[in-house]
């Protein structure tokens, strides 16, 4: 199950912090803002090449960025 809610609050602050609209977040990604928003909001996951971006983008390790998105299920071992 996706925590929806940390994935888009990592985002969001990281994206706040680089002072970026989504649509400048979209327009870096060169992906629709609807589809960048469908990422922040953790409706879809976005490709690997769009975490790769968002890391060197926000200068932030993308396991940051998603953290909590798949918990570990060894977590709990």
């Amino acid at each position: 199950m996706w925590k929806e809610d940390d994935m888009r609050k990592n985002l969001k602050e990281a994206r706040q912090r680089a002072g970026m609209t989504q649509r400048e977040v979209a327009e870096r990604l060169r992906i629709g803002e609807r589809r960048y928003q469908d990422i922040e909001y953790g409706k879809t996951l976005g490709s690997i090449k769009h975490w790769d971006a968002l890391e060197d983008l926000f200068r932030i390790p993308q396991r940051q960025l998603r953290q909590n998105i798949h918990p570990d299920k060894q977590e709990n071992q």
